[in-house]
């Protein structure tokens, strides 16, 4: 298998052979042979992007298992310290020398209190602290149940998962807003753009009936609770595993959390829940077909947006990739392709019109009266966050020999001007 710095390497190739071809058959005068330069095109496309997928899928696999090397050293070093001259460490409940893991589990058994673990699961717990010069965190619920522990190794991949699912969810497309409580955020909104000066008349007295007063409204920011269940990892499967399984099941909820937000922050219906990106747009253009869009529409839409609101650096096209790949084929007037690929190389974006795009596999595919595409400035739309997401690990009260992690995020998200963002719509049946 090829490492991924071939991978990234062959990516570019692609991506330089596809241009090649695009500009040979937007300029090829037959027929024919431009039918077969937009077939080659097509395989380099397919091409990069299986390689894209695998490249994807390799930079996981190596952080997993970097992550699970990590792990393993943490635990030799907290063996090492614990046994450092000086120390006296006994034996532990299962007849063997204590190491950092079970330390942790016999600090969460007893919900956070040292002074009430096992004498060497606690001088293993702080030598194993020493060793990595972290700080222990944890919030607690109730004192009956336990309380939520995040180990700093667990807090840096739930980051990188969210990061993994975006792009809603993700900074730089949206205003992300990071408060560190829920309280209701209510903010002044006022649309004046209707609203011109009359002409003046030569001594006259200017008129003062309130009918040009500006109208002020409001818009509010929650905050919606999403978690993943409870979910039970056995003292077996721990010991047994040949990874850290602590830090795998880490990554898999961080990407459900993931998922639900970037669902919610798109498609969220408003009530009792975010007001998604898409639903809060208002409607640009309204497409002939119930399945297809034509380049024509797609410079609608994007003239159907203020030209106040093309010029902010936040203007982009939001649509998923299915949609994409139909609108990677269409052409202008002149025979040349809408889509630019960008370069991968250099971290040029792919744009659409001169505009970047942002590919969200939440925003609906082409179907009837479907809204699969977004225009204008993102940055309207505002993303609360509380907060960051939270990896809760929790004992067994009945002393099952296990623990208990689960995920937990709040959040919201609002359309501060419905005028920045619109929507081309397909056509009803």
């Amino acid at each position: 298998m090829a490492d991924l710095k071939t991978l990234r390497e062959q990516m570019a190739n692609a991506a330089t052979e596809a241009r090649s071809l695009l500009d040979q058959a937007s300029a090829e005068k037959d027929e024919k042979r431009a039918a077969e330069l937009e077939a080659q095109h097509d395989k380099a496309m397919a091409d990069y992007d299986a390689m894209d997928a695998k490249a994807e899928r390799l930079a996981k696999m190596e952080d997993i298992e970097a992550r699970a090397n990590e792990a393993r050293e943490t635990e030799e070093r907290a063996k090492r310290e614990s046994r450092r001259p000086g120390s006296e460490p006994g034996e532990s409940r299962n007849g063997g020398d204590m190491d950092y893991r079970s330390a942790f589990h016999d600090y969460l058994r007893n919900e956070g209190r040292k002074g009430d673990m096992n004498p060497e699961a606690r001088a293993v717990l702080e030598a194993g602290y020493s060793a990595l010069n972290a700080e222990q965190r944890a919030q607690t619920t109730t004192a009956a149940a336990g309380g939520y522990s995040i180990p700093e190794q667990m807090m840096t991949e739930i980051t990188r998962s969210m990061l993994a699912f975006g792009p809603m969810y993700d900074p730089g497309v949206t205003r992300e807003i990071v408060t560190t409580g829920g309280n209701p955020m209510p903010w002044p909104t006022v649309n004046d753009t209707a609203v011109t000066a009359g002409a003046h008349t030569e001594g006259a007295t200017l008129t003062d009936d309130g009918g040009k007063d500006v109208t002020f409204g409001t818009k509010q920011l929650d905050a919606f609770a999403y978690d993943t269940e409870w979910l039970r990892i056995s003292k077996e499967l721990m010991d047994d595993s040949f990874l850290a399984v602590e830090t795998l099941i880490g990554a898999l909820l961080g990407e459900r959390l993931g998922r639900i937000a970037n669902l919610q922050l798109t498609t969220g219906t408003g009530s009792s829940a975010p007001n998604g990106i898409v639903t809060a747009s208002s409607l640009g253009v309204t497409a002939a077909a119930t399945a297809a869009i034509t380049a024509d529409e797609i410079i609608d839409l994007q003239h159907s947006v203020d030209p106040a609101y093309r010029t902010a650096p936040g203007v982009a096209y939001m649509m998923n990739d299915s949609t994409l790949q139909a609108v990677r084929k269409l052409k202008d007037g002149q025979g040349n392709y809408l889509w630019q690929g960008g370069n991968v190389q250099v971290g040029i974006p792919q744009t659409l019109n001169g505009s970047r795009v942002v590919v969200n596999q939440q925003v609906a595919s082409l179907g009837t009266a479907a809204k699969v595409m977004l225009f204008g400035d993102m940055q309207k739309y505002f993303v609360r966050k509380v907060g960051q997401p939270l990896i809760g690990a929790i004992s067994d009260k009945d002393f099952w020999p296990g623990v208990g992690v689960a995920g937990y995020i709040r959040f919201d998200g609002e359309l501060s001007d419905t005028a920045a963002i619109k929507h081309l719509i397909t056509a009803a049946a």
